[in-house]
């Protein structure tokens, strides 16, 4: 067995189609099915279930499967381990909620200044892409929503607490209030984030514990324009605060406390639970014990 044929494996589980495979691992289609066929022999399972096209793996595959990404991934924190000289080198792979992205960079700015040989990506994700990317071996660590929700084989680390608040036009006659109620908030014209962000849901479930139903007359996965729209005085919103570390508040609004319901959303990493994390997740779990992300966020409205 072949570390190459671990590689035609996991490619085939990414792309789900023999022929991008091979592309993807830079060989012929005919080269990557003999070299799975080889591993078929050596195992003596059935490892891909065939037809007339890729049809998903054999149970046997999916073992299989799991133990290739294993090995892949502790190949590349071995070359890290005796490459990298005194200094963090490669690249850092983080998946983030869209909700938790303003305040990435409250993370990864300091991980930079501790590691500037170190280079990083950044992607939007939801929940579940995050933990699915993680376990194909596609992302070093999530940021993301620290929930029930949340399968095994994972160990997290928690950031900050989400809170709420409400973002108006200045001249709204709730702009000026100490704090308003989720059911005030629920009869407001409203854009909100789409139905299949966590952070949308987690809105939805405090809005029905307040006895509110809420209908928003927009819906949008993009934040510049759910601001647009409330700073045109059209619509409200409610937002994390941790958005603030992005925009701040908006020219032309304001931005008010909820009340009722306490929400109990927690944000931090979500990264594989291994015996031996990779070099990046390490010194990524070692700077983020440092910070105080809640005190910093917190800040960001008095």
């Amino acid at each position: 067995m072949f570390l190459r044929q671990l590689e035609y494996l996991t490619a085939l589980a990414r792309e789900e189609h023999f022929g991008r495979a091979a592309a993807a691992c830079w060989v012929s289609q005919p080269t990557l099915s003999d070299g799975i066929r080889k591993l078929e022999a050596e195992f003596g399972v059935a490892v891909v279930r065939r037809g007339h096209r890729f049809e998903g793996f054999t149970p046997e595959g999916e073992r299989l499967l799991a133990w290739a990404r294993r090995v892949l991934t502790d190949r590349t924190t071995m070359l890290a381990e005796f490459t990298r000289g005194e200094r963090l080198t490669g690249r850092l792979r983080i998946g983030a909620v869209p909700a938790a992205l303003p305040p990435v960079a409250l993370l990864t700015g300091p991980f930079c200044a501790a590691h500037p040989r170190a280079a990083l990506t950044v992607l939007s994700l939801t929940s579940a892409e995050i933990q699915r990317r993680l376990t194909d071996g596609h992302l070093d660590a999530g940021l993301t929503y620290l929930t029930s929700a949340v399968r095994a084989g994972f160990r997290t680390h928690a950031l900050y607490d989400e809170r709420y608040l409400l973002l108006t036009a200045e001249d709204h006659p709730l702009a000026a209030r100490a704090e308003v109620g989720w059911a005030e908030a629920a009869a407001l014209p409203l854009c909100l984030l789409t139905t299949d962000m966590q952070y949308r849901r987690i809105v939805d479930g405090l809005f029905r514990r307040a006895g509110a139903v809420v209908s928003p007359r927009m819906e949008t996965n993009s934040l510049s324009t759910l601001c647009a729209h409330v700073r045109a005085g059209l619509l409200s919103s409610v937002i994390p605060q941790a958005w603030l570390c992005l925009m701040g508040v908006p020219p032309g609004t304001r931005v008010v406390p909820m009340t009722g319901p306490v929400a109990t959303s927690r944000v931090g990493l979500l990264m594989p639970d291994r015996r031996t994390p990779s070099l990046a997740v390490a010194a990524l779990l070692e700077v983020a014990s440092g910070l105080k992300i809640q005190q910093e966020i917190d800040q960001l409205y008095r």
